[in-house]
């Protein structure tokens, strides 16, 4: 057994190559060899969004607080809200990040496959954003 206590992660900036607008990650977890899974809290300001990218094994969001926007390639943009569960399949590209107007905190589960969790792509443009 492994506990992790709550604020032994330090929060980081997110990377602005995979993000535009201010992102916080903090860190949840990290399974040990031979778990793949690994989970960490995202907080994004209105507006702020990830870019484009995909999962090897998929990837499970659990909405903690405020609205948001997802979004899978070639499909509409989509609102979420405090409670909402997102299940993005293998491989399928998107994004999503909060709604223009408010604040949206998400958990972010995935899984690595030879050892990487994702793919990121080109960011996504104001025009994908707003749908």
């Amino acid at each position: 057994m492994k506990i992790i206590r709550s604020g032994t992660a330090s929060s980081v900036k997110g990377p602005d190559d995979w993000f535009t607008g201010t992102v916080r990650i903090d860190p949840l977890f990290q399974a040990e060899e031979p778990g793949r899974t690994g989970g960490a809290h995202v907080t994004f300001e209105p507006g702020a969004r990830t870019a484009w990218h995909t999962h090897p094994a998929g990837q499970t969001l659990i909405v903690t607080f405020g609205r948001g926007r997802v979004q899978r390639e070639g499909g509409p943009v989509e609102e979420i809200s405090q409670g909402d569960v997102v299940w993005f399949p293998a491989e399928e590209k998107h994004w999503h990040g909060a709604a223009p107007d408010t604040a949206m905190s998400h958990i972010a589960i995935q899984e690595s496959i030879d050892g990487s969790p994702v793919t990121w792509m080109e960011k996504v443009s104001d025009e994908d954003y707003t749908g």
